[in-house]
């Protein structure tokens, strides 16, 4: 089975090296820059439990060498999607799976789902139709991604936390194509649940990120920070129940209340969201993906979203005069 890991940062590295050092050969990485250079010279390292391991990965910067695979991870941000289409085709074959690891709402979102929506292209997330054009969304095993992990240097990955990557068909269906998947990341030491319905896990993770990145993003806060102030709990908890509204009209079920899902963004502590980190690095915030498509969602069935959009055109604002818009 071969596997290309396409966007080897942060997590696509912590997933490479977790496969190469469980023994698999037939697995590649795209990359580039530093990172790349440094992982051919040296191998992609690995820290873990205070360990430091050298994984041997196949690496390179044009995918059209590597021919076409049986799985490819993307684990790019959803904003770097469309523009990277021209080097993903060339990946992609007749049985090509392809495996999405971007956080907020998936441009396949309407795929399977059934209903009136059947077949709904999302502006926010594929403005053009590009993505579902070109991959396919028959191609899809989605996945929601829990790890915590850094690069802390070029081809050196440092995990913090959580080791869980749950998959699901979007269909339901406990496909051979994903269960497979499942047992070799299990392999690699890995959690891998294969869920029944991976939209409303989407939902949950989802929840949080809508709220709190652009919150942090627009105060400079923690998460802590921002649970413990009434005003900013307060309006995380508005956004979150308009979210709610929207999913549930959607089939979504969510497995918990959204004081309890706030109370677990606080217990994470003094961190500092990947949109904050992304504006303090100067790179682009993924809001369209986390906040414009819940918008464009409430859209489609009908939900106000007040708190939403005013939340959303700050950040937005933001981001232009920052010029990190993704």
């Amino acid at each position: 089975m071969k596997i290309t890991i396409f966007g080897a940062g942060a997590i696509g590295g912590y997933l490479a090296a977790k496969l190469a050092l469980a023994g698999r050969t037939d697995l590649s990485i795209v990359a580039r820059g530093a990172h790349l250079e440094a992982i051919q010279a040296n191998g992609l390292r690995l820290i873990e439990d205070g360990e430091e391991s050298m994984a041997p990965v196949r690496a390179a910067t044009n995918a059209e060498k590597l021919g076409v695979q049986d799985i490819v991870v993307l684990a790019l941000k959803a904003h770097s999607l469309t523009p990277a289409l021209d080097q993903i085709a060339p990946l992609l074959g007749d049985h090509t799976s392809v495996v999405t690891m971007q956080n907020g709402v998936p441009w396949w979102y309407f795929h399977q789902l059934g209903g009136p929506l059947e077949g709904t292209r999302l502006s926010a997330v594929d403005p053009e139709g590009a993505i579902w054009q070109r991959i396919g969304p028959e191609r899809v095993i989605g996945s929601v991604v829990y790890p915590a992990v850094e690069v802390d240097a070029p081809g050196l990955i440092r995990h913090v936390e959580g080791k869980r990557f749950s998959l699901g068909e979007p269909s339901g269906e406990r496909s051979e194509r994903v269960t497979r998947l499942a047992e070799e990341m299990v392999k690699a030491g890995l959690q891998a649940p294969v869920r029944e319905d991976i939209r409303s896990e989407i939902w949950v993770k989802l929840w949080g990120n809508l709220s709190f990145n652009p919150i942090s993003a627009l105060t400079g806060s923690t998460l802590a920070a921002i649970v413990a102030d009434d005003g900013t709990r307060t309006l995380a908890r508005t956004m979150m129940l308009e979210a709610q509204a929207i999913g549930e009209s959607l089939g979504v079920r969510f497995p918990i209340g959204v004081d309890r899902r706030i109370k677990g963004a606080g217990d994470v502590g003094e961190h500092k969201t990947s949109m904050l980190q992304d504006l303090e690095r100067g790179r682009p915030m993924e809001i369209d993906a986390l906040v414009s498509a819940v918008q464009e969602l409430g859209r489609l069935v009908d939900k106000p979203t007040p708190t939403i959009d005013a939340v959303l055109a700050l950040v937005r604002r933001l981001a232009v005069e920052r010029g990190c818009y993704g």
